[in-house]
């Protein structure tokens, strides 16, 4: 009885939209004003020193586990969480457990294939067919994610301004869409590097397929790794999250020492405008190691490195669109994925996406693209138009 006295002190102060709470004894109450749109259901009681220990890896692990069950939007119900200032998503008394991070050249290599190379199979049921897997960029309502995709590597290339005969780097290339349009929309030369085995094995087989092989290379290495090299060009989408707070001005340094003395370089990733974070959760079960810097840190890393930022721009809104769009085709292929994977882990990118999805929605986290110069060029455009 006393732990259910604490379980609503908690939840009445923890949304900005009614909600409605069923505990594990059948009986329900409704906090906040209004006809509830979400019930949250408790099955099983979490033990309070887990919920303080880390509300956001307790509660994610009890939604694996069936403990909890959402009626109703989970996005919505996270991003109002995210909303209230009060709630146990914002305060640290709820964050006492921090995960210890390594991020020396064979963690970060058994990281980044923790999370990629979970199977082709699984992200090719519910990516866009040219297996982009960040930030979309919707011109319009009417774009459908591959047209987004294939936006998004547009706008980065015309930020970049590339002419033909360059060579760009793109560092933590993916599935190769960025390389394989800038190889054959502006004639350049293009390395990727990843740390992700079935990444760079898919990259290899379509450059073969799409006969850009000579215009093409990729290497399966650690960023730190590539030396005696310059490019015109660099580019590296949805990369910087996974080098950890403490190499962040190694990274920048690093593409400091890359990049040509004319060169641009188009960094584009999650960064938080209120400072720094970590999730417990996701940093366990999701992203090992991964760390979200904030905006402030990371231009000052920018610097430090002696690159110059010209211009920087907020695609927040355009991530939590296209998250929505991932978890609709995840739901809409179910049967699909689960031919290869159990529930526990079909729950956990159930919440892993919507949760996403809430944290951009709710401001929480950002995804920011930064154009960046070597000194003093003055080779871009005047106008990002």
């Amino acid at each position: 009885m006393f732990e259910k006295t604490i379980y609503k002190s908690i939840l009445s102060n923890s949304f900005t939209i009614p909600v409605k709470v069923t505990y594990w004894d059948g009986k329900s109450a409704v906090y906040g004003n209004g006809d509830p749109a979400i019930e949250l259901i408790f099955n099983k009681p979490i033990r309070m020193k887990d919920i303080y220990n880390n509300a956001s890896l307790a509660l994610g692990e009890a939604y694996m586990d069936g403990k909890i069950e959402i009626k109703g939007s989970l996005e919505d119900l996270i991003a109002s969480a995210y909303e209230n200032a009060s709630s146990f998503m914002q305060s640290n008394k709820f964050r006492k457990f921090l995960p210890k991070q390594s991020h020396t050249k064979t963690k970060s290599k058994e990281d980044v294939q923790n999370h990629y190379d979970i199977g082709n199979d699984f992200y090719k049921i519910w990516l866009d067919r040219s297996m982009t897997y960040s930030c979309a960029y919707f011109q319009t309502p009417e774009d459908t994610l591959e047209t987004a995709q294939q936006n998004k590597v547009d706008h980065i290339l015309k930020k970049l301004n590339p002419a033909p005969g360059q060579h760009l780097l793109d560092i933590g290339c993916g599935w190769g869409n960025l390389i394989f349009t800038a190889v054959k929309d502006y004639q350049v030369k293009a390395t990727g590097i990843t740390l992700s085995q079935e990444q760079y094995d898919y990259v290899m087989k379509m450059a073969k397929e799409k006969g850009l092989s000579e215009s093409i290379t990729v290497y399966l290495m650690d960023y730190r790794d590539l030396k005696d090299k310059t490019f015109d060009r660099i580019t590296s989408v949805g990369m910087f999250e996974h080098v950890g707070k403490e190499n962040l001005q190694a990274y920048f340094q690093q593409v400091h020492h890359l990049l040509k003395e004319d060169g641009v370089a188009l960094i584009h990733g999650i960064s938080r405008q209120q400072g720094g974070a970590t999730n417990a959760w996701i940093n366990k079960y999701i992203f090992p190691g991964g760390y979200i810097p904030g905006v402030s840190e990371l231009v000052n890393h920018m610097t430090t490195a002696s690159l110059q930022l010209v211009d920087l721009e907020s695609l927040r809104r355009h991530y939590q669109k296209t998250l929505e769009i991932w978890h609709a085709n995840f739901i809409a292929n179910l049967g699909e994925v689960r031919k290869i994977k159990d529930e526990r882990f079909i729950r956990m990118w159930d919440l892993y996406l919507q949760a996403c999805a809430a944290s951009f929605k709710a401001s929480n986290i950002d995804v920011i693209q930064y154009l960046l110069v070597k000194n003093s060029s003055n080779q871009l455009p005047m106008t990002r138009g």
